[in-house]
């Protein structure tokens, strides 16, 4: 019993050092588009109208990167986290030119998301379980394809993007479905064909994060900011038959500034992750398209580091 309660108290002293170390202002960095969008991400499939996409996304992982790259908890923690997100998506492209050729269109997601980390003892980040994530608003600008004698050759869109804080949130928790803080996340998006049958396609997103008023518990804190970043996804796809199209896909995120608590910098607080896999888009019809996508991280810093699995279904009207 004497050396149980030896044993205990060394596994509870090292846990504590461990989290000590461990910058509980880490994954401050809201959700965004991380390989949630990818081949033919320049323009919609069907042309101008109105857009429903439905998105299910796995996220699976068992190791919580530090600032270095390295594991941020001891072996014994044992780490598991999963998440299930689901987003539904509304686009409307409309067929009015408003600003150099540009029509102007509207994206609104709502998304639910299911988080589930356990460990093999207690004390490491915390779950907020499932519930509603930030909505995201954004007015949009789509240019009409540019064409070439076999079909197009270039489309592209700017959209303003704009994370509210709708989500569910605790300051007890370090892993939430919302942020709390409102987040201005604009991009740029366009597919090169290279020819009529083999395309490239990239989104590039800048993110600036507003303050959280009520930050994490263990910051004693009355406030905390998450710092600027970029994130963008990357694809290839080559057309196989007239429906199918195969390819690879990825996405990468750079935090650029450190996270603040009450106006002071954080030092070694920047986010990172490249995500890299296979996937495909299956034409259904001319209105309906079903993407699938698999992502395997590395690099990741001040972040879980895992692996991602997404379908998504889109049906124009």
């Amino acid at each position: 019993m004497q050396r149980f309660c030896l044993r205990l108290s060394m596994v509870i002293m090292v846990l504590t050092l461990s989290m000590a170390g461990t910058p509980v202002h880490a994954y401050n960095l809201p959700s965004v588009n991380l390989g949630v969008t990818s081949f033919l991400d320049g323009g919609p499939p069907a042309g101008p109208g109105l857009y429903i996409s439905q998105y299910v996304q796995r996220w699976t992982s068992d190791y919580f990167a530090d600032g270095n790259g390295k594991r941020a908890f001891p072996d014994f923690a044992d780490e598991d986290l999963e998440a299930w997100i689901s987003l539904t998506q509304f686009i409307y492209q409309s067929d009015q030119a408003v600003l150099a050729g540009g029509k102007w269109g509207l994206n609104v997601i709502v998304p639910y998301v299911s988080l589930d980390a356990s460990y093999a003892v207690p004390g490491f980040p915390e779950d907020n379980g499932a519930g509603l994530g930030d909505l995201t608003v954004g007015p949009l600008l789509q240019w009409d394809p540019v064409m070439g004698a076999n079909g197009p050759r270039f489309m592209h869109r700017v959209e303003l993007s704009l994370i509210l804080p709708t989500g569910k949130y605790s300051s007890t928790k370090e892993l939430n479905p919302g942020s709390n803080f409102f987040s201005f996340n604009p991009y740029w998006a366009g597919t090169l064909f290279i020819t009529p049958k083999w395309t490239v396609s990239t989104r590039i997103h800048y993110l600036w994060n507003a303050k959280n008023g009520n930050p994490n518990h263990r910051l004693a804190a009355d406030d905390s900011q998450a710092g600027q970043a970029v994130h963008l996804n990357f694809a290839t796809a080559y057309q196989v038959l007239p429906m199918l199209r195969l390819g690879i896909s990825g996405y990468y995120l750079k935090q650029l500034s450190d996270d603040k608590v009450d106006g002071n910098k954080q030092p070694g607080t920047k986010e990172q992750a490249l995500g890299i896999g296979p996937g495909l888009l299956l034409h259904i019809s001319k209105d309906a398209h079903l993407f699938f996508n698999a992502y395997f991280e590395s690099q990741a810093e001040n972040r879980p580091e895992g692996e991602r699995f997404q379908l998504r279904f889109v049906y124009h009207f």
